[in-house]
């Protein structure tokens, strides 16, 4: 009873000593709750940390607003990869402003992006001071809209040493527009168009917003870190054999880029129940993450 009551009491006062850091166990890594600062706000997200960590990872929002990303870190933090999934800006806990289409804003304007690739950048920093074995590679891993942001974010760190993308655009965003205007939700799309003409309408048909437009190419083209993208060929959201086209042509320049293609999904690649993606990333993390050691610290 005695030791019961003094474990309890010293467990109590962690918590009014460290009002923001929130830990709880399950068999294979830990959760601890975090606040860390980006751009005059507060952002809150937590850290998973398995027991022998492998790579750790700061998970990218897509553009919806999302609260951090805990069913997906779970899925990683069972792999052996520590994970710092956050809530969006202006979502759940953390402060600041969400911009996009559901509040009437223009989430992929040229500023937003650059201010979500500092929040990302803000993770990175913060995950740092966290993680026990300071060699641990760090990268990383985002959904749809991430596509603009992550390289926005590695071209701008050198401690961003991979990236894994699902479902993200590697043309511009006013070529993203046009296509998605084009497709306009149709699930059945894909019955009734071809590629060439989806790539006709995005290269070329009008734009129906003025703005500057983000090219991930851009910042893909300082970049010499891995990385490795995971296309569903139904997608309605961005024309993935046009990313492919873009990809392709980075590769053949010596970049060290990778993807992956799912004949039978959609934008869903990291969410779906074919678990094929994910696993597939994991081990892609893996085996980079034991490169990029490998190369830095040789015995």
């Amino acid at each position: 009873m005695k030791i019961n009551f003094f474990s309890n009491l010293f467990i109590w006062l962690l918590l009014i000593a460290f009002p923001q850091m929130v830990f709880s166990q399950v068999a294979d890594f830990t959760i601890q709750d975090i606040k860390f600062e980006s751009q005059g706000i507060t952002l809150a997200g937590s850290i998973l940390e398995p027991k022998k960590p492998v790579a750790a990872v700061v998970i990218v929002h897509g553009s919806d607003p999302v609260k951090r990303e805990m069913e997906f870190a779970k899925r990683l933090a069972k792999e052996g990869i520590s994970v710092l999934t956050y809530d969006k800006r202006g979502v759940g806990e953390s402060g600041g402003v969400y911009v996009g289409p559901s509040v009437g804003t223009n989430n992929i304007d040229p500023t937003n992006l650059d201010l979500l690739a500092q929040d990302a950048n803000a993770a990175v920093k913060t995950f740092q001071t966290y993680l026990k074995d300071k060699k641990t590679p760090i990268g990383l891993v985002g959904f749809s809209q991430a596509g603009w942001i992550i390289p926005i974010a590695a071209s701008k760190n050198p401690q961003i040493e991979f990236m894994v993308l699902f479902s993200c655009p590697t043309i511009t965003t006013l070529e993203q527009l046009r296509f998605q205007f084009y497709t306009n939700g149709n699930s059945s799309f894909w019955e009734n168009h071809t590629e060439a003409d989806a790539i006709e309408h995005t290269k070329n048909d009008p734009d129906k917003y003025q703005f500057t437009a983000t090219d991930p190419k851009t910042y893909l083209n300082t970049l010499s870190s891995p990385g490795l993208w995971l296309f569903g060929e139904k997608d309605i959201q961005i024309p993935v054999k046009l990313c492919i086209e873009q990809l392709n042509t980075l590769k053949a320049q010596g970049k060290p880029f990778e993807y992956t293609f799912f004949s039978n999904l959609g934008h869903n690649t990291s969410s779906s129940n074919d678990t094929a993606p994910v696993d597939i990333a994991v081990q892609w993390i893996k085996q980079k993450a034991l490169n990029i050691k490998k190369s830095k610290f040789p015995k």
